[in-house]
This record gives C-alpha cells, sequence and structure tokens, in this order.
C-alpha cells in the first residue's frame, strides 16, 4: 500500500493532472470523470510514463463530468463508475469497456470505535441515508454491535454533492434491499438526498468524514486507508459478516457475465456467496467510436492494453480487482469498433 501512503488524495485529482499537464506532449493521453478510479488511473500514469514517455492527464471530477466531458470531446475518453445505457451509446457514437473492479465502504468518524469494529448490514444502512435513525447508540445499530460501546451521539450523513458513479453503485445497492429507497429515492450519478452533508468527489466525502465527528460516508476503499478512516464490516446478502478486502471485492465481481452482456453493462452491487462485499461496483472507460483525433484514441487504447496486461500489481496494491484475462481478450477485440476511414484506429496484439 506505498502509494496510499504517500499521496494526499485531498489535493491529487489536481496535483496528478497538473503535475502531468507541465510536462505535456502532443501525444499525451487526456481524459476525465470516475474519482473511484483514479488511485489506480494515478499508480499507471506514473508507470506508463517511465516506461513510454507518454503522459496520462487525468482529470478525477466524477462520473457525470467524465461523461459530460467525453460526449463534448473535450476529452479522450471518459471514466464511469455506472455504464451507460445502449441508447446513449448509439446516439452518441461511443463504446465502454470495463477497466477495473473494487469496493464501496462505509466510512465513519466516531470516536472510541475502530476501524472494522462496527458491523452495519444494509437496512440499517438505508435507515441511515433515509434519516430514521439519527444516533449512533440507536438500537438497530447496537444489536449489530452488542459488544461495542456505542455513544449517544448524532449521526453526520454525508454524500457526494456531484454527478458520481460510486453514488450511483451505493444507492443501486439501496435500492436492491430496501424498496422504500427504491420508491422515494431511487438510483443514479446524483439523486435528492433525505438528509446529509454533500462534498465534492470521492476526496470531498473522505475529507468531510475525516473532519467531522460522528460523521459516516460511503466511499471506495482506498480513499478511506489513505484517510485513516474508521470502515465497517458489512453483513452480505448471504447473512455472512465480511470485512472490505481484495478476496472479498473478488468474490463480488467473480459473479460478473461480461462475456454475456451487451456494451459490457453488468452491475455487480449485493452479489451472492458467503465472502462477498455487498457494495462491489466497476469502472468503465467511454471513447467515441469514430474519435476526431484517431492518433489520440490510438494511444489512449495503446495505455488501457498496456494495464490490461502489466498493471495488475499495481491494482492489487490498492485492492482493486483486475479484469480477468478472458474478459480482457472479449474487450481488446471490440475495439475493432473503434475506427476512422473505415479502419481500426489500434489493434492489440
Amino acid at each position: 500500500m506505498s502509494f496510499i501512503k504517500t499521496i494526499a488524495m485531498g489535493a491529487a485529482a489536481a496535483a496528478f493532472s497538473l503535475s502531468l499537464a507541465g510536462a505535456a506532449q502532443a501525444a499525451d493521453i487526456s481524459g476525465a470523470g470516475s474519482s473511484f478510479i483514479y488511485p489506480v488511473f494515478a499508480k499507471w500514469g506514473e508507470a506508463y510514463k517511465k516506461a513510454t514517455g507518454i503522459g496520462l492527464n487525468y482529470q478525477s471530477i466524477g462520473s457525470g463530468g467524465g461523461i459530460k466531458q467525453v460526449t463534448a470531446k473535450t476529452v479522450t475518453f471518459g471514466a464511469s463508475d455506472k455504464p451507460l445505457d445502449d441508447k446513449y451509446l448509439t446516439d452518441n457514437g461511443m463504446v465502454q469497456f470495463p477497466m477495473i473492479q473494487g469496493g464501496i465502504v462505509m466510512m465513519y468518524n466516531v470516536k472510541g470505535i475502530k476501524p472494522g469494529e462496527l458491523v452495519l448490514d444494509g437496512a440499517t444502512v438505508e435507515k441511515i441515508y433515509m434519516g430514521d435513525i439519527t444516533k449512533w447508540n440507536d438500537p438497530a445499530i447496537q444489536a449489530l454491535n452488542k459488544d461495542v460501546k456505542l455513544p449517544n451521539e448524532p449521526i453526520v450523513v454525508v454524500h457526494r454533492s456531484d454527478g458520481s458513479g460510486t453514488t450511483f453503485n451505493f444507492t443501486n445497492y439501496l435500492s436492491k434491499i430496501s424498496k422504500d429507497w427504491a420508491d422515494k429515492v431511487g438510483s443514479d450519478t446524483a439523486v435528492e438526498w433525505p438528509v446529509g452533508l454533500g462534498a465534492k468527489g470521492s476526496e470531498g466525502v473522505a475529507n468531510t468524514v475525516k473532519q467531522t465527528a460522528g460523521a459516516i460516508g460511503y466511499n471506495e476503499y482506498a480513499y478511506v486507508i489513505q484517510n485513516k478512516l474508521g470502515y465497517s464490516r458489512m453483513i452480505n446478502k448471504d447473512g455472512k459478516i465480511v470485512s472490505p478486502s481484495l478476496d472479498t471485492f473478488a468474490a463480488a465481481a467473480a459473479n460478473a457475465d461480461w462475456a454475456g452482456a451487451k456494451n459490457f453493462h453488468v452491475i455487480i452491487t449485493d452479489q451472492p456467496g458467503a465472502k462477498s462485499w455487498p457494495i462491489a461496483a466497476s469502472t468503465w472507460v467511454i471513447i467515441h467510436k469514430d474519435p476526431q483525433d484517431p492518433a489520440a484514441a490510438a494511444e489512449a487504447l495503446k495505455f488501457f492494453a498496456w494495464a490490461y496486461k502489466n498493471g495488475h500489481p499495481e491494482a492489487k496494491a490498492l485492492d482493486y480487482v483486475a479484469i480477468p484475462d478472458n474478459v480482457v481478450a472479449l474487450i481488446e477485440k471490440s475495439w475493432g469498433e473503434i475506427q476512422h476511414d473505415g479502419k481500426p484506429v489500434y489493434m492489440a496484439n
């Protein structure tokens, strides 16, 4: 976890983008979107620049912003933790493919409660975010944590304020385990939150929870570890208590049927399995089928091919789940659709 220990994520998005932009070349790769994938993109970008001299200028602005920028063709690719539907892809002449998988974790800042000491389940998290549970010593939380002394303190709910694929997956999970949530709030990159404080980006949510006594929030695991925040174990679909880890994220990801999914549209929240982490998520890359800059698109695909082949150690160190090789083969085959003047812009080896 050396990278997590050395990068300050509160300023990471700006620092990563600006540092690479400062040494930008014409061939540097431009992308924007998901903050969920940012830590591993940053690590991959550093290694790829050392290996090839080509930089990666990636803006961690949230999935919603990334979708807008790639649609407007202001960046070569976008990254989103919510897959685009078939109609949007067709109407805008784009394709998508999965790049990485990982886990969304409930993080907290409660005095006296150590990381991993607290256990939560989906029903309790839903009631907290609905505003029905407002104190840390609520009987519902205490029932899950009989041996933990919970304080009589208010819960400060924190959520994303920007368009976020992390929000999509979190609310998708809540919608699966609660009809009330599905009917009243629903699932999307941005929703009308019943309660809580909004913060921009994964970095913003982590910082807000870290600075706010009694806070709870949801985030990609790397941000939780980096900020040394408390995080809960969860009760999964099979009724088992699981801890966030590469193994439990991988157990959930193992259920993904990429081969049978059109446009690689697979959601992996609330998966069955004794070891499955309940709020697992994927990040998709989005790119135009007929790019206005074919050379830039080819360079981006070359980088993605490199990451699939060489990026497993960095992904594992950050507790991300790499896309399986058999799925990578399907993805690289699909790149044949990305053409200019009737010819593929890049052919994988």
